[in-house]
């Protein structure tokens, strides 16, 4: 699964990579330490304006059809394999996609020593863009807009780490997967390239990322894999 993750660019700089309009208002933050039930940023395409846009969303769907929204926190990923049969999600899938911008993304690798913290991130940098959904749901306090990533089995060496990942889009397929009336079938089952693979790095990190409530650049510092690590 993907439970923590990083994207702490700007709103200016992620409307500007996506060429797409500014909707969140101001009020959602970047974010080294990503977590689940959190306000993220996601990209969606908007008919009536025929463009782009960045909205702010509560990261774990919420179905329309819930009952509240606390079901949104078992919710946080979808698999690719699975996802347009699911009643939480086919809807979504035909016609409410979204990419969710990542710097990184964080999975824990357990073995008999133990869990480490890894962060897989770009070797050069770059942004990341998700494939995700996103939901409407109507409450007694207004309409909560909400999202889940995708993910698919890990390959390569990622699956030393963990054996899923995000279904990480590139190019194109970022077009076409928020192109309205889109089949979404073929993007979901096409497994990351081997170049996109070779182009992240796999990073020990410190145990500090295991805690909501620490944030910062600091998460980011890689550390010896066998080294102890505090969560603070």
């Amino acid at each position: 699964m993907c439970g923590r993750y990083d994207s702490h660019r700007s709103t200016d700089d992620l409307s500007a990579y996506f060429d797409a309009d500014d909707d969140t208002g101001g009020g959602v933050p970047g974010r080294y330490n990503t977590a689940p039930t959190q306000s993220v940023r996601i990209v969606v395409y908007d008919p009536e304006r025929e463009r782009r846009a960045i909205q702010a969303a509560r990261w774990g769907l919420v179905p329309f059809w819930a009952k509240d929204p606390s079901i949104g926190s078992r919710m946080i990923n979808a698999r690719a394999e699975t996802v347009a049969d699911k009643p939480a999600y086919r809807s979504a899938v035909r016609s409410m996609r979204a990419l969710v911008p990542m710097d990184g993304w964080f999975e824990w690798r357990v073995d008999e020593t133990g869990k480490q913290p890894c962060y897989l991130v770009p070797r050069d940098a770059g942004l990341l863009t998700a494939a995700g959904l996103f939901s409407w749901w109507d409450g007694p306090d207004g309409r909560l807009l909400s999202c889940t990533i995708i993910t698919t089995a890990a390959v390569g060496e990622l699956r030393t780490v963990h054996q899923r990942m995000p279904l990480l889009l590139a190019g194109d397929d970022r077009a076409a997967w928020l192109a309205p009336g889109a089949d979404a079938a073929e993007l979901l089952s096409v497994p990351p390239s081997d170049e996109l693979v070779a182009s992240l790095a796999i990073r020990p990190v410190g145990a500090a990322v295991g805690s909501v409530r620490n944030d910062g650049p600091h998460l980011l510092d890689p550390v010896p894999e066998s080294a102890p690590a505090t969560l603070f």
